[in-house]
């Protein structure tokens, strides 16, 4: 199977975890199925739209390594809607109608109170036009057979028509709504597959006459539970969070990707290292019903457990000048972010503020430097250390330990002490234990 899915945001504001979830499972399952995936900029909103946030989405999108094989806008293809719209009107499947906001929001009050549905009532042919009145256009729905898919996730959908409005496709002033040239994009450009929220699944009804309208076979839907922040509503501060924050939170974009790939299955969230790797995996029927809970926490725990499994080559453009890569793997372990290397980088090979340490610990540490002049430090001088240390302290244990790493790294805990002195070496060390016990 050739998938060919699409992703079809509207450059109206940036990408947050929401949408971004979106775009992944719709790759994710064009990588799996050998297919492409497209990006469709839904830019028909003119006063809303602008070239900065397509750009910005673009970006985003490119960053977090989802970069579509092709990009489409739709304010490049009015024609084609245009054409596609007088086959619709000539077949007689959309027809205007005149109602204001007011007299239809009044119709729909008037149902409700008398119990029935509040769906839009079709007027007579020949009924009056009300005068310098322009049309609004709705899609004529074919009443006599219910509409059933089965949907990848939900299973069999099944709608009555009789109890669905005829959606407006065009407002007054000629402009269009997100229904029918998403329709007519989507035979346009072959897709075969569109992935997407579950509040979609009223408009994937309506959109399947529209495809069979048109002459075309509808796509396979495959329509997701919605993304809630882990205490229930998804929050305003949530709806921010994309790539601009993983950016300044130095967020590996993966850790997020992998939390998106798999909350809301019955997949176990795991620290995956590529794409192509979560996308052998992708499977729509492992995906539950229920509200996909997604937690930041989340992203920084799987973050921190990626990291921790990254080649030296993976980040070595991001580390500072002359990082080598033992410095890499005996610092990766301590790292919640690749950004925290630097402060560790330094205190490996840069200047510390000597500790203020008790008085008993100052003599330990002047200790320490005596037996460390003499040590050999081409074996194992941190346990040489150690070792002779509680023999002629008779410390042991924290009391030993602590003020040792306080005096070498500035730091109350660290990576393992160990690796932490063979990297620094024979004077670096010394001259750090001299330094704390003169303080």
């Amino acid at each position: 199977m050739n998938a060919v899915t699409r992703f079809a945001p509207s450059p109206t504001g940036r990408l947050h975890v929401g949408n971004i979830r979106t775009a992944l499972h719709n790759l994710l399952f064009s990588l799996k199925n050998g297919g492409t995936f497209i990006l469709r900029i839904d830019d028909t909103d003119r006063a809303r739209s602008t070239r900065e946030f397509e750009q910005a989405i673009r970006d985003d999108l490119d960053w977090l390594g989802l970069t579509a094989d092709r990009t489409v806008r739709q304010s490049e293809r009015f024609d084609l809607y245009e054409r596609e719209f007088e086959r619709l009107k000539s077949a007689k499947r959309v027809y205007p109608c005149y109602e204001t906001a007011e007299e239809l929001e009044l119709r729909r009050k008037v149902l409700l109170g008398r119990g029935l549905p509040p769906v839009y009532e079709r007027k007579p042919d020949g009924a009056p036009v009300p005068e310098g009145r322009a049309p609004h256009w709705r899609f004529r729905l074919d009443q006599e057979r219910p509409i059933v898919w089965n949907d990848l996730i939900r299973g069999e959908q099944r709608f009555d028509p009789k109890l669905l409005s005829d959606p407006v496709v065009r407002r007054e002033d000629g402009s269009w709504l997100y229904l029918l040239p998403s329709v007519i994009d989507d035979i346009d450009l072959g897709i075969t597959h569109v992935v997407r929220g579950e509040d979609h699944v009223s408009n994937s009804a309506a959109q399947i006459q529209m495809f069979e309208a048109l002459g075309s076979r509808p796509p396979k839907f495959a329509h997701e539970a919605l993304l809630v922040a882990a205490e229930g509503k998804l929050s305003k501060r949530l709806g921010s969070y994309g790539a601009e924050h993983l950016l300044q939170e130095g967020v590996e974009p993966m850790a997020l990707l992998d939390v998106l790939a798999r909350i809301g299955t019955s997949q176990p969230v795991e620290p995956i290292a590529s794409l192509d790797e979560l996308a052998r995996e992708f499977d729509f029927s492992t995906f539950g019903r229920a509200p996909a809970h997604f937690d930041p926490n989340q992203v920084e725990l799987v973050n921190a457990r990626l990291l921790h499994q990254l080649d030296y080559d993976a980040v070595s453009d991001r580390l500072p000048q002359g990082a080598s890569k033992e410095d890499w793997l005996l610092l990766r372990p301590n790292l919640a972010r690749v950004g925290d290397f630097a402060a560790w980088f330094a205190v490996l090979h840069g200047d510390i503020e000597p500790p203020e340490l008790p008085h008993d610990e100052r003599l330990l540490v002047k200790e320490a430097a005596a037996i460390a002049e003499k040590l050999d430090w081409s074996s194992e001088p941190w346990c040489a250390l150690t070792d002779e240390l509680k023999r002629t302290s008779g410390r042991k244990g924290r009391e030993l330990f602590h003020p040792l790493r306080l005096a070498l790294t500035g730091r109350e805990s660290g990576p393992e002490m160990a690796g932490i002195l063979r990297a620094m070496g024979k004077d670096q060390a010394i001259q750090r234990l001299e330094a704390a016990a003169r303080r």
